[in-house]
């Protein structure tokens, strides 16, 4: 009766050692996601909150793989984050998805986390770059009133880390927050550009220049690197909304917007300035090598046809170039070197309009305040 009474009290020991383990571990997890909400809902953009989910959450949470999948239609997303100085290209981790289809295939109307183990058939659109043998994963949906907005994946080498039947209220917790906060800085994103984007051009307006221009010099005074602008401006363009009528003058607008966003890097500002003229700002950029992006985006201009119904018309552009490079000798007014600087490109275009036009014209380095004399290419 001692031996069984013994037995059984060795069993109850094990079996509340066991529960009071597994209160610790949920505890420690609890823990985590408190510290991982708290964190995320204080985060300030898209970037940000991209960073964490695909660098943080996997320390928090000892996973082996994560990645973050976004649904991108209009196919901006990556622009957005490129804006914000992001490099999407060292994130393998970060998927954009074109459609929804991935998302309804495997979630379908009930929009449930998938737990379980790694089959390449069902989870391989969702590790697309795995380096690692994956056992287990998690595949969260993220939904906002109904609607997909993309899923996070969680991966684990451990069979055991995940599986069918797993209780999922924290992983659902976890979506809940994650979505809120992916549907807050899409709108943001969306609000932000929306108010400092020129609607036909599709590139900045000029109230985002002069929010940016700024920046940019102070970042420029800070690293000693060189900030290029180039003033660019369509050559008669009056004559071509008389002629052919505004529709075209509008293609015209957003066919050379386009073009010239084409051969600047991501990181690079254009705005349109008003009317026919565009501003651009390329940061560590040498007065030398920036009269050569000037260049070819003048030739790539020259190369374009806009069909006018019975005939093709051809356009032409006028840049200015100017280079502000920073001294050490002193430091210098932000808002009087933005102001020279976009006069002095300003200047720039005036020349190559009256040197015939489809010219660049550069007026070299500006340092400090100065106001160096322009020259042609």
């Amino acid at each position: 009766m001692q031996d069984d009474l013994s037995t059984d009290l060795s069993i109850l020991e094990s079996h509340l050692d066991g529960m009071l383990g597994r209160i610790h571990d949920n505890s420690v997890t609890l823990r985590r996601f408190q510290l991982f909400e708290k964190k995320l809902l204080s985060l300030n953009s898209l970037s940000e909150m991209v960073e964490m989910v695909l660098t943080d959450a996997r320390e928090f949470f000892d996973l082996d793989v994560i990645s973050f999948c976004l649904i991108d239609e209009k196919q901006e997303l990556a622009g957005y984050l490129a804006e914000d100085g992001y490099k999407v290209s060292s994130h393998p981790g970060l998927v954009f998805l074109q459609d929804k289809e991935l998302l309804r295939t495997t979630f379908g109307f009930a929009m449930q986390p998938f737990l379980g183990a790694y089959k390449s058939a069902k989870c391989g659109g969702f590790f697309p770059n795995r380096d690692k043998r994956i056992a287990s994963v998690a595949i969260i949906p993220l939904t906002r009133r109904g609607k997909y907005l993309g899923s996070l994946n969680l991966g684990s080498l451990d069979p055991s880390r995940f599986v069918d039947g797993m209780a999922t209220d924290f992983v659902e917790h976890m979506a809940a927050v994650v979505s809120m906060c992916l549907e807050n800085h899409l709108n943001f994103e969306i609000l932000r550009r929306t108010s400092l984007m020129d609607t036909l051009t599709g590139v900045n307006n000029r109230r985002f220049l002069e929010q940016r221009l700024g920046e940019e010099i102070d970042r420029s005074q800070r690293s000693a690197e060189p900030l290029t602008c180039f003033f660019l401006d369509i050559d008669f363009f009056k004559k071509v909304n008389d002629e052919y009528g505004h529709q075209i003058g509008d293609q015209v607008l957003a066919l050379v917007a386009r073009t010239v966003r084409e051969q600047l890097r991501n990181n690079d500002v254009l705005a349109r300035y008003g009317g026919e003229e565009f501003v651009a700002l390329l940061s560590n950029i040498n007065d030398a090598i920036a009269v050569d992006i000037a260049e070819r985006i003048r030739s790539r201009i020259k190369t374009l046809e806009i069909d006018c119904g019975e005939e093709k018309l051809h356009i032409t552009i006028s840049i200015g170039v100017a280079t502000y490079v920073p001294s050490d000798a002193e430091a210098h007014d932000t808002k009087q070197i933005a102001e020279t600087l976009v006069r002095s490109a300003d200047d720039a275009l005036y020349q190559a309009k009256h040197s015939g036009r489809d010219h660049v014209i550069s007026s070299g380095r500006l340092t400090g305040g100065s106001h160096p004399a322009s020259k042609a290419i």
